[in-house]
């Protein structure tokens, strides 16, 4: 999947560190989403590093590339909506839960297809659902929820 321009990402956080989404973290996945239509779409190569010990892809990495799309298809959204971050909060949501079900194992090899989908939306929470997929199969899935950031 080779898309032209910046990935949601690149574009509305670009500073950003997180270990899974942030471009500015020289360590992390990088991770790089983009809508699609009603979806917002990504790629993640795993590394040889993200071996589970029997090889297949780590659960924790499942969880980490899962919960970081969710990321993009809920920054995307508040910002469509004009939802800025609160005074003294750098986004204006952060992950509140979120429960990953693994139904097959993940092969370590192949890229894998991530998939986010929104599943509700208001000014104080959104929840996402998210897949991953490779070989046309769903590996793991994901409901997040994500609420307003508020400092305290």
């Amino acid at each position: 999947m080779e898309r032209d321009g910046s990935s949601i990402q690149e574009t509305l956080y670009p500073e950003l560190t997180c270990f899974g989404c942030g471009h500015a973290n020289p360590d992390g996945f990088h991770l790089r989403s983009y809508r699609d239509g009603e979806l917002t779409v990504a790629e993640f190569t795993p590394r040889p590093e993200h071996d589970n010990g029997f090889g297949f892809l780590n659960g924790g990495i499942i969880s980490t590339v899962l919960d970081c799309h969710g990321a993009a298809v809920v920054m995307w959204e508040a910002s469509e909506r004009g939802w800025q971050a609160e005074p003294g909060a750098p986004v204006p949501f952060i992950t509140a839960g979120f429960d990953v079900r693994f139904l097959r194992p993940t092969p370590l090899g192949p890229t894998v297809r991530l998939v986010g989908t929104l599943v509700s939306v208001d000014e104080s929470e959104i929840v996402v659902g998210c897949e991953l997929v490779v070989d046309d199969k769903t590996r793991a899935t994901m409901t997040a929820t994500w609420r307003r950031f508020r400092p305290r």
